[in-house]
Order: C-alpha cells, then structure tokens, then sequence
C-alpha cells in the first residue's frame, strides 16, 4: 500500500517526518510524541532534569529506560571494533569544545581525551554508573535507536506500513523501497548518489552539520578530544537505525573492514577532498568518486 499520510514536527533539536498509509490519529500521534519525550528525558545532556545531567552534576547510579542495555551494548562493540574512538565519554571533550547545553560555541581549552570506558562507566542492565560526575553523549547512536524504537511503536499501533526520518537517520518499513538521494555535504542542491531502501534504516552523518568556529564540528575521536579532518560525511545502511547511526559516526574514524567485524552494513563515505568510496554491494550508485 503507498504511503499517504504524514506528520512533520520537531523534536530533539531537529526536524522529524513520520509517513503512514493511513493517517496517524491524534491519539497515536500523542504516543510517538511521548516516545520521544521520554527519550529525551533521560539522554539530553541539553537540559537539566535529565538522567544524564544528574550523572553529569553528581557522578553515581542511575536507572535508565529499558532501551538503554541495547544502545549501551551497541556503543561497547563500537568503542572495541574502533579502538576506543567512538564512546558514550565525549560529552565533556564536546562541552569543552563549546557545544553545551548553554550553547557556548567557543573552546575552554585545547581539545582533551575522553576517559578510558573501563576506568569510570559501569552498565547493569539499565543501570549506568559513572565513578565520578561524567558528561553522557549518545548522539552517535541514541537518535538512530530512538528513531528504531518510534518504528516500532507505529507497528504496535497499527501502522505496519511507514516510514520515520529524523533529518538523516531514516528507518523504512513496506513493500515498496524507497529511492534516496545523497545529499552532497557542499552542496545541498546535488546529490553525490542515490540508493534503494527495500527495508531497514538509513542513516548519515556530515562534519558540516553541527559546526562552529574554525574546524570545530560534532564529530570528535574520544581518543584526543578533537574534531576528525579526513572525512566530510557517511551514509549507512543496515537492519537496525541504532547500528547504521553508529556506524555513520564510526566510518569517520575507522576503516569499514574494521567496523564490518562486528557490523553488517553497507556505506557510502566521501572525503575532503571529494573522493567517494562505497561497498561493492551497495544498493545503489554513486555519481561522484
């Protein structure tokens, strides 16, 4: 069945997009909204009364979501097929770049190493202890679970047929496959490629999208603290959108024979410098290389 219906809102400091074949009441749409904010309730580090900034201020244990042993899991495989690059300890290496909750944008310092995961994270099940006050930041993976998580929801509810986008991370469910252009990360209005979506998730990530200041973006290796500068922008798909988020941050510091260790996937990866490289297998084509 085409899809025919779709809500448009924001949420987690970006624009999302749920499509369905039957439109989506207000009831149920009150459920994804309140998904969502649970969600953001226990990971934001940009507000207050979160689980993380309670972690942040005081250090100790915390009972998180019943999502949390998963996205932690994912989070362990990636810092190990990485060598400790991508971890859940950068949010003070990023605070310290400028991007906190008060929206600072201009470095406290000179970039620094995140802690060793072994040395101050422990995780029980949902329950996530640091041993001293640690800055939580799951923005590698969390918006890719979450985006898994209101998936399924929509199926729960009876639309078995949908589609979630949130700006980037994109999961797909139908008979029909979607036809996805890559967006080129200088050039909004071209596409580097174009790939088949028959089922499962779809997620990107580019340097330029949370950027500030000179050479200062989101993407950082835990290993130094520092912003990465060989790679522009990613795309990943796989099964789940927890582990094609993860691994578009991952590609930006690792090798993909690495990552395909532990992870099934495909990519798409373009550098600086406007060289394109992409699995054999990719559903798809791309037009730069």
């Amino acid at each position: 069945m085409p899809q025919q219906a779709e809500r448009r809102f924001d949420a987690l400091g970006t624009r999302w997009r749920v499509d369905t074949a039957a439109p989506l009441s207000d009831e149920r749409f009150a459920a994804v909204e309140e998904r969502i904010a649970g969600f953001d309730a226990a990971w934001s580090r940009f507000r207050p009364d979160s689980l993380v900034a309670r972690l942040a201020a005081d250090g100790g244990s915390a009972d998180f979501p019943p999502e949390a042993g998963a996205l932690l899991d994912v989070y362990a495989r990636l810092y190990r097929a990485t060598r400790g690059a991508v971890s859940p300890l950068v949010g003070d290496a990023l605070e310290r770049l400028g991007y906190g909750s008060g929206y600072r944008l201009t470095p406290a310092g000179a970039p620094e190493p995140s802690p060793v995961w072994n040395d101050v994270l422990t995780v029980d099940g949902t329950r996530i202890t640091v041993s001293r006050p640690t800055v939580l930041d799951v923005g590698a993976a969390g918006k890719g679970q979450l985006v898994d998580l209101v998936s399924a929801l929509l199926a729960e509810l009876g639309h078995p047929v949908h589609t979630v986008d949130a700006s980037g991370d994109l999961r797909h469910s139908g008979p029909e496959p979607l036809r996805i252009g890559l967006e080129h990360p200088y050039d909004p209005r071209t596409a580097i490629g174009v790939v088949e979506l028959a089922g499962g998730a779809l997620c990107a990530s580019a340097a330029n999208r949370r950027a500030w200041g000179d050479g200062l973006h989101h993407v950082i290796d835990a290993r130094t603290g520092a912003p990465v500068r060989e790679v522009a922008a990613t795309w990943v798909l796989a099964e789940r959108a927890v582990d094609a988020d993860g691994l578009a941050t991952a590609l930006f510091l690792a090798e993909p024979e690495q990552l395909a260790e532990s992870f099934d996937f495909r990519y798409v990866r373009m550098f600086t410098d406007g060289v394109a490289q992409w699995s054999e297998d990719l559903p798809g084509e791309v037009f730069a290389a």
